[in-house]
């Protein structure tokens, strides 16, 4: 009776994360973008809609490319396996 059970904590080692705080801008002008977009779509200006949906995937492109590139650049590559 000795042993304990292993806690939730002792599966998941604690990784030291780095966060880019462009990150979570580019979520929020992504997320305004998108709701102008539509905003813009249900008053019947479907021209101006339409711009705002293109600039909302570059906005959002741009988003995923800083997150991938903080990932690269600190080695924390997810494609790679772990040794």
């Amino acid at each position: 009776m000795g042993t304990s059970e292993p806690n939730l904590e002792d599966f998941f080692e604690e990784k030291n994360r780095v966060r880019n705080p462009l990150v979570p801008i580019g979520a929020l002008v992504t997320a305004g973008v998108l709701t102008a977009g539509l905003f813009s779509f249900r008053q019947g200006n479907s021209h101006l809609g339409q711009i705002l949906m293109r600039a909302r995937v570059v906005v959002q492109g741009a988003t995923v490319a800083l997150m991938v590139g903080t990932a690269h650049y600190y080695g924390d590559t997810p494609w790679t396996k772990p040794n």
